[in-house]
């Protein structure tokens, strides 16, 4: 196996720069994943690691070895594409030892390699069917299972689950991060899907207009988001941003109070479900107004109204409130995250 290196990657397609001198490292068997808004580059970057785009400058290393101008099939990698792109031509053992037919593998070999990595992912029974006889998640599997063959150093995943329903990508989900821990792969994935980015990834690069805002662990991206974009786009709902001032070395909103390394105005982000709510007046608590009432299942999610500002908070599904009512809101201090008014960074 091997790591990823890419130094000061950079893009252009004519007028529109789309990657700005990108740096990023993916540790060997590390599964890290890119995640951002449509058109924000990352898959723009994943193309460049796989030799499918030449990058405008920098250069990508996989391994110690230096590949900016090798052909994608020297670079002892393997792709999976969200259409799947599997030939529906030839049955699913055909295709799966597609790859190593092309490297002249020994045909005793290929079925040993067809007949472990379809054992893998569950497909031995599917060998002999076409495509047009799979669903899209048996697809999915040829896919991966194809990729796995050829035991690449590199695993490259364009948004694989994003052509299945719901369900299945659940169980996908869970499938794929069982199965590429088993093989140790190091493997670079796109998506725009912050929850499927949660559950995969050992680490997260969130990407925006061509940059990589933040690196780090799920967690550290859920609890510690660098700027008010990572905080909004990570999260369903997404953190709750209130304006507030600080003043004598802290943020007061009305009887919450917590410490401020600036003074002046700041925003207050704290997630939906770090707000307890009350009907009656609490300590270190701030008044609201109640404007939308959700059932969701396992919680109820409250749209708040303070001053001006909307925000969000979940509370249990029992919890009776009706709209217009006055309730008391109060910030867990320790998940409360200040950042600037008009950067949106994060304050020490």
């Amino acid at each position: 196996m091997a790591g990823i290196r890419v130094e000061k990657v950079s893009k252009r397609f004519g007028k529109v720069e789309a990657l700005k001198g990108v740096d990023l490292e993916v540790q060997d068997q590390e599964f890290l994943v890119l995640l951002g808004p449509s058109g924000c580059g990352k898959t723009t970057l994943l193309r460049i690691v796989a030799g499918l785009e030449a990058p405008t400058s920098g250069e990508v290393y996989i391994g110690e070895r230096r590949v900016t101008h090798l052909p994608p099939r020297l670079r002892g990698i393997a792709m999976v594409f969200q259409n799947y792109a599997i030939f529906p031509h030839l049955t699913v053992y055909e295709n799966v030892a597609f790859g190593l037919r092309m490297k002249r593998r020994p045909e005793e070999e290929i079925r040993r390699k067809v007949g472990d990595v379809a054992a893998l992912l569950h497909i031995e029974e599917l060998l002999d069917r076409y495509p047009a006889q799979l669903s899209g998640g048996q697809r999915q599997r040829v896919a991966v299972a194809r990729a796995l063959a050829v035991e690449p150093e590199v695993l490259l995943m364009d948004e694989p689950l994003s052509n299945l329903d719901a369900l299945l990508r659940l169980e996908m989900r869970a499938e794929l991060k069982r199965l590429l821990k088993e093989t140790r792969t190091t493997t670079l994935y796109v998506t725009h899907d912050q929850v499927e980015a949660m559950s995969l990834a050992d680490r997260i690069a969130v990407m925006r207009q061509g940059e990589i805002v933040q690196l780090g662990t799920p967690t550290e991206i859920y609890h510690a988001p660098a700027d008010t974009f990572v905080g909004g786009f990570i999260g369903n709902p997404p953190m709750n941003f209130l304006r507030a001032g600080a003043l004598g070395g802290k943020v007061v909103l009305e009887g919450f109070a917590v410490p401020s390394p600036v003074e002046g105005e700041v925003l207050l982000g704290v997630r939906p479900e770090d707000l307890r709510v009350s009907k009656e007046q609490a300590e270190g608590a701030f008044r609201a107004r109640v404007l939308v009432v959700e059932p969701l299942g396992p919680h109820l999610q409250l749209t708040l109204e303070r001053e001006g500002e909307t925000f969000r908070a979940l509370v249990d599904p029992d919890f009776s409130v009706a709209f217009g009512e006055e309730v008391w809101v109060r910030p867990n201090p320790g998940r409360v995250r200040l950042f600037h008014p008009k950067t949106g960074k994060a304050l020490a």
